[in-house]
């Protein structure tokens, strides 16, 4: 992974029982002592490489951190409990609550006490999301979040009404099938070979820009650990969970966005109802002829945007 400036070896940090991997790209500029902290929060199937172009591009002055969640990446990745199984020992229930208490939990045991800014993409904008409404309630809010192309979840049981009248009427027989891990297994293998990764992001990143093989490669591996289809089996089974909407509409932090105008899954009009509707959020950014990761796609036009946001706290 290219990054530029010192990335600093992480101390391994266990989260209770679990494994979690972390980077940290320290401040170069320290002539006014840390002026804060960043945390980086991947999207669904992805990990800390997804920053590659970022986490050594921001502001001088601040710590920038980035972790895989638990089920992702370089972390482990326990067996899904799903709604109305039974628990098994080191089963976990994969959903935005377990990802909030590991990115709450990061910021109390791992990042120095101070002021911090949340970044996120995808279900890890979501995530942010909700941690930074927990800390909003608890007196400690982060200092702003931003969201890049945050997870709308459209099949949340919530936006039933909003779905074709063939998908309602199918909702219950795919629910059945997608908890099944005999389904689900196969599935996951044929989905993690390196042609249909490439197919997939070729959606997600419709300019073609850094779509090589260092991301299909750090895409691919955690893919082929022991548990990778554990996680993917908890995820897609989040048909009841947070939306974004509850939280914006608490939320009194800074909340800024960047969006990318040809997303193939996060649209871009909802990100601009978003932006009229809600209080907190103080710019909206879509970003012409990019997908659902602008940041990797083309952190030559996000980077400076973050730089911009991500003044220096006091």
């Amino acid at each position: 992974m290219a990054i530029s400036g010192p990335a600093i070896p992480p101390v391994p940090w266990t989260w209770g029982s679990h494994r979690i991997h972390w980077i940290r790209h320290e401040a170069t500029d320290t002539s006014q002592g840390v002026q804060g902290s960043v945390l980086l929060i991947h999207g669904f199937g992805a990990c800390v490489s997804h920053w590659r172009h970022n986490i050594g591009n921001l502001n001088p002055g601040l710590d920038v951190y980035a972790l895989d969640l638990l089920g992702f990446g370089a972390s482990d990745k326990p067996r899904s409990q799903l709604l109305g199984e039974p628990a098994e020992a080191g089963s976990v229930r994969y959903c935005f609550d377990l990802w909030a208490d590991q990115v709450q939990a990061f910021l109390t045991e791992v990042v120095p006490a101070g002021p911090v800014q949340l970044i996120g993409n995808s279900i890890g904008a979501l995530v942010a999301l909700v941690a930074a409404d927990r800390l909003q309630r608890a007196g400690h809010p982060p200092y702003q979040v931003v969201l890049i192309d945050c997870a709308q979840r459209t099949l949340d049981e919530r936006r039933l009404s909003r779905l074709p009248g063939w998908e309602r009427a199918s909702r219950p027989l795919v629910k059945h099938l997608v908890r099944q891990r005999w389904i689900l297994t196969p599935l996951f293998r044929f989905v993690g070979r390196p042609s249909f990764i490439r197919q997939v992001l070729a959606q997600a990143y419709p300019s073609g820009a850094n779509l090589d093989d260092e991301l299909v490669q750090f895409l691919l591996k955690p893919a082929l650990d022991v548990g990778a289809v554990e996680s993917f089996r908890g995820f897609v089974n989040l048909f009841e969970d947070h939306l974004a909407p509850d939280h914006l509409a608490r939320l009194t932090v800074p909340v800024r966005m960047i969006w990318g105008a040809r997303d193939p899954w996060e649209d871009p009009v909802e990100a601009r109802h978003w932006a009229d509707q809600f209080a907190c959020i103080q710019e909206l950014v879509v970003l012409e002829g990019l997908g659902h990761c602008p940041h990797d796609e083309a952190p030559e036009r996000v980077n400076p945007i973050l730089r911009r946001w991500l003044a220096p706290m006091e």
